[in-house]
């Protein structure tokens, strides 16, 4: 793996974007009725874990296609201090509706808490421009790394983030 480090950003040339390294923007919604698979999410409920956010909208295939690999690193790192977090912000007017987002976070087997940002409030806090896009933040809260594009089990892509995550884990908090 070659790495550049180019002021503060870290570039990883596979697969990877250049990212200011700032803390995480706090969750832009915090209605119950825009939260799936948990009650609303803050930074201070993720203090002193590894998180990855995942910007994703239900009819984006390179989204969907992804979700299997994404589903496995959850399980393969289930017990330690990681977390998933998924915000759907839709392409389309109709992937707004939130009973069909929760019918297709069913369909994808999605566990992880999942934030609507329907008026794309958090997707402009932090200047996503991608689906998907995952955001890598360490333990206090910092982003690290971003990794854009669909991502499949055992690709260079995958075991670059599953790297960056295990990386971030054995650091100290």
């Amino acid at each position: 793996m070659r790495q550049l480090l180019l002021g503060l950003a870290l570039l990883t040339t596979a697969c990877a974007q250049a990212v200011d390294q700032r803390p995480l923007p706090e969750f832009t919604n915090t209605d119950r009725n825009t939260w799936f698979n948990s009650e609303p999410v803050s930074l201070q409920d993720l203090r002193g874990r590894v998180v990855l956010v995942d910007f994703w909208t239900f009819e984006c295939w390179n989204c969907y296609r992804s979700f299997p690999w994404l589903n496995a690193l959850e399980e393969r790192l289930d017990g330690e201090a990681f977390e998933v977090i998924g915000v759907h912000s839709p392409e389309f007017d109709r992937e707004s509706d939130p009973q069909q987002v929760a019918a297709k976070i069913r369909e994808f087997g999605l566990k992880h808490p999942v934030m609507m940002d329907n008026d794309f409030r958090y997707w402009r806090a932090l200047n996503n421009r991608y689906w998907p896009a995952y955001y890598l933040v360490d333990k206090k809260g910092v982003i690290r790394h971003l990794h854009v594009g669909e991502t499949h089990e055992g690709d260079a892509r995958a075991r670059l983030i599953e790297e960056q995550i295990r990386d971030l884990l054995a650091e100290p908090l």
